[in-house]
């Protein structure tokens, strides 16, 4: 890199964004110019958060000779995401300093300068100290211990700590940090402060996911939810039996399941066909407990894509051996709610009356009252949700198909 060049880049780190044509917003000038040592940042969805902290994590490898930058976050995908980011900016500058190695998750520059990607287990991470600069993504979710272990790696460096999120309720060090009167920056960006963010796209949000979930998203407010998870899940069951299923399949509709393994708790599993306008039909249900794998196997049609928990690969394997299709749903819990509430919402879910266990633990499957939460945490309590988990392993994998000719 040049000396002018080098010189520009280090007087204005905004010139990473403008190299990708990304204007930036006060806010996100503001924070690059920053220079504080502790930053939280509180950011709707979609505001830019995540390319903006990617920039302050290229400008550290390119005009601090053999810095150190961490990437942490609960999964691998997460951090990659992020990763992926910076190397995008690294090549819009036209990678001003060469590289040595630059793989999926390591960007190592010839001036000795390192960006490191890795999720959140501690076994990744404790062989790191000396970081200058460690940045946690999806904050709120990386667990209390995942971070009282980190912070250790900054000691000798005076590094920095930048940790970017939207909440995850009044749980968790990040909430912890952002009411608190440690030595933060606080960023608070909601949606009202990003112009390519509309009105009419938040209320269809609203419409669609609830209040709750806006205020959290894209208000960035710490919401405490309570009640029921699905308090509209009747309006998604059928009257009568025979009005639940396509009448006259698509040729291109799908053949869909979802599996929650259980032994002591039940197996559950839903399955139905998604449909060409994206309706989503579960006609059938199974719902053992203390019942032999190998017999699930047996009695589960071979002909559906079935999407199961992902903590069960054994399960997993050896249902494929029995002749399933089988695929890893998503666990996050949060994002899946969100999914199927859409699904009821926009009438894209149906349920026949014969799957009484769905439709059952629906009517009982909730979030902690206030007196539970300091106990429990913000999660819905661990019970009555064994088909709904099925049912949102199914829906987190599905594709939106509606757009058939």
């Amino acid at each position: 890199m040049n000396p002018r060049r080098a010189l520009a880049l280090l007087c204005d780190p905004t010139l990473i964004l403008r190299a990708q044509d990304i204007t930036p917003d006060p806010w996100q000038r503001d924070l690059l110019l920053s220079r504080e040592r502790f930053l939280l940042l509180n950011c709707a969805r979609q505001t830019g958060k995540s390319t903006t902290v990617a920039a302050i994590a290229l400008h550290r490898l390119l005009t601090d000779p053999g810095s150190l930058v961490l990437v942490v976050a609960p999964s691998e995908r997460q951090s990659h995401e992020l990763f992926r980011k910076v190397m995008h900016a690294y090549r819009a500058l036209g990678q001003p300093i060469p590289s040595v190695i630059s793989n999926q998750h390591e960007l190592e520059l010839k001036t000795g300068s390192r960006l490191v990607a890795l999720p959140g287990r501690e076994e990744t991470i404790r062989s790191f100290s000396g970081v200058d600069l460690l940045i946690l993504d999806e904050a709120s979710r990386v667990p209390d211990d995942l971070y009282r272990s980190v912070r250790p790696m900054l000691a000798v460096s005076q590094g920095r700590l930048l940790a970017l999120s939207t909440p995850f309720g009044q749980r968790g060090w990040f909430y912890e940090e952002w009411i608190g009167a440690g030595p933060w920056q606080r960023i608070h960006i909601p949606w009202t402060q990003c112009p390519r963010i509309a009105a009419d796209f938040i209320a269809e949000e609203t419409r669609a996911l609830g209040q709750a979930w806006v205020d959290q998203e894209y208000n960035g407010l710490f919401t405490a939810m309570e009640g029921l998870v699905y308090p509209e899940f009747d309006l998604a069951v059928v009257k009568n039996d025979e009005s639940c299923s396509p009448l006259a399949p698509h040729s291109s509709s799908l053949k869909v399941g979802g599996i929650d393994y259980g032994w002591r708790n039940p197996f559950a599993a839903v399955w139905g066909v998604l449909d060409h306008d994206d309706v989503l039909w579960i006609t059938n249900e199974r719902y053992l407990r203390e019942t032999p794998l190998s017999d699930h196997g047996a009695a589960l049609p071979k002909d559906v894509m079935w999407h199961a928990d992902p903590a069960g690969h054994t399960e997993s394997e050896e249902l494929r051996r029995a002749g399933l299709k089988i695929r890893n749903g998503e666990n996050s819990i949060r994002h899946g709610i969100a999914l199927v509430t859409e699904r009821i919402r926009t009438g894209r879910l149906k349920v026949s009356p014969r799957c009484v266990n769905l439709i059952g633990e629906a009517r009982l499957y909730r979030y902690p009252t206030p007196a539970e939460r300091d106990q429990l945490g913000e999660n819905p309590i661990d019970a009555h949700n064994h088909a709904l988990a099925a049912l949102r392993y199914l829906v987190s994998r599905l594709l939106v198909r509606r757009s058939f000719s």
